[in-house]
């Protein structure tokens, strides 16, 4: 089966708006061949009075040329408008259908695997990394049409008036290019996934610091304490740092070279001259050095193009890597739990298919037991309970509550049915009491705060400046 190219695949989510993408390539490639025309009667209106001069009464249709250059730069920019409408109805629609397959499949995920990739990590793949690929569409694309436009209307200007002097104008534009190369390959595209990752990691981490702001009030805590959080900014600052220095030598040579082309021009005029300057040499000369900022202003967008190519194809990575995980499977009749014992059968289980966390256990909680798994860090405890609940299916073996495999139980009477305190618990923006109530909405607050103290949680909650209405969030404590 052949692989559709991102392109295809980003276009596959506009639905009936994908012709607005393909409409808008057209009118943006059809601005930039008019946006050159401006320029056809700058050189029109040199050519007059260069050969009427020194009597500039005579160059009567002056006036003409410059109302017809500022008609194609007006008409230029409305048709670039209307490029952007069309591209920017295609994208929204493409994104919000991206978000909405995302959001749609992430709720049929494990738990575990939704708590592997970290709530910071899952906010910035749905919200900016569709967000990027959004920006492409709306934006680049379009840009790059008019771009491979202005390309192919640009070499047809440079060649028509001084084929000379069009060759010397190309020069800085090929160093150009070669700069650009050591900007843009395949081992910038590493690159460009290794920033990516490591702002994607302080990103995660920043949303758990955060979480965490009220734990760090109320024990005087600093950043150094969330060590992987602080871990994730030296990295993220080590890394750019290198990956700053290491353009920053093909980046100076680049813009070295698209803006000397005056120097090649000028050089070159006084050459072909041959000591003696005719009027139509230095008309051209003249032309020349009005059109060749574009040149400059056509690779500086082909350069940006090019790294925004390879953050869209970082981005479609990392939907991939979401939109690929299996949902978790739910049996076509549920069964129902006949009592609430917990039995594991022959349970082995891998994080990452290389290294078992759990091997070959067996084992029967009864209906109305309370136990304790108790053992070193890493040992398995947390990964037990959490196959329970089904965060995560065992590789082999099973899991039974009430002698029904928990595959064969609904996902809503499984959560019903197994509670589950987290390591890391995560607090809503809300009060305390607030909080505490998702347990159980219509709790009253004589329940909440004899579960708080139940919790022996009191001591914690004395030192809030408003006990248990505190809210806890950014703006909180």
């Amino acid at each position: 089966m052949k692989k559709q190219s991102n392109l295809s695949r980003l276009l596959g989510y506009a639905g009936g708006r994908r012709i607005l993408t393909y409409l808008s390539w057209i009118l943006s490639a059809a601005s930039a061949v008019i946006a050159l025309l401006p320029f056809w009667y700058i050189w029109r209106i040199l050519k007059e009075v260069i050969e009427v001069s020194p009597n500039y009464k005579e160059a009567v249709n002056v006036t003409h040329y410059g109302w017809m250059a500022v008609l194609f730069a007006v008409l230029s920019v409305v048709v670039y408008v209307g490029a952007l409408m069309c591209s920017h109805l295609s994208a929204f629609r493409i994104a919000t259908n991206l978000k909405l397959e995302m959001t749609d499949h992430i709720a049929t995920l494990p738990l575990g695997k939704i708590e592997q990739f970290g709530s910071g990590k899952l906010r910035r793949i749905i919200s900016e990394t569709s967000g990027a690929a959004e920006t492409y569409l709306a934006h680049q694309l379009p840009d790059q049409a008019r771009a491979v436009a202005s390309v192919v209307g640009l070499l047809a200007l440079l060649f028509v008036f001084d084929w000379r002097l069009g060759l010397l104008s190309l020069v800085p534009v090929a160093l150009g290019f070669v700069c650009m190369q050591g900007m843009t390959g395949k081992s910038m595209q590493q690159k460009m996934t290794e920033y990516q990752n490591a702002l994607s990691d302080m990103s995660n981490e920043a949303v758990e610091y955060v979480r965490g702001i009220p734990v760090v009030k109320t024990f005087g805590q600093t950043v150094f304490s969330f060590k992987k959080f602080k871990a994730t900014i030296d990295n993220y600052e080590k890394w750019t740092i290198a990956y700053t220095k290491q353009l920053r030598g093909p980046m100076t040579a680049y813009t070295l070279a698209i803006n000397s082309v005056f120097v090649f021009l000028i050089l070159g005029g006084y050459w072909f001259s041959k000591g003696e300057v005719t009027g139509t040499l230095l008309l051209d000369i003249l032309f020349y050095i009005i059109i060749t900022p574009v040149i400059s202003l056509t690779l500086t967008k082909l350069m940006h193009m090019s790294e925004n190519k390879m953050l869209v194809q970082d981005a479609i990575t990392r939907i991939d890597s979401v939109l690929n995980e299996p949902s978790l499977n739910e049996a076509a009749k549920a069964q129902h739990p006949k009592d609430n014992s917990v039995e594991f059968k022959n349970v082995t289980f891998s994080y990452d298919g290389t290294k078992n966390a759990l091997s070959d256990i067996s084992l029967k909680i009864g209906a109305g037991q309370t136990v304790a798994f108790v053992g070193p860090s890493g040992g398995g405890k947390s990964t037990l309970a959490s196959i329970a609940a089904r965060f995560f299916d065992p590789q082999s073996g099973s899991v039974l509550i009430g002698g029904v495999d928990v595959k064969n139980i609904a996902k809503e009477e499984l959560m019903n049915t197994v509670s589950f305190v987290f390591q890391n618990s995560k607090l809503i923006k809300a009060s305390i009491l607030d909080n505490v109530r998702l347990g159980k909405p219509n709790a009253t607050e004589a329940e909440v705060m004899s579960a708080l103290r139940s919790a022996q949680c009191m001591d914690i909650i004395d030192k809030f400046p408003q006990g248990v209405n505190t809210v806890i969030g950014t703006k909180g404590v």
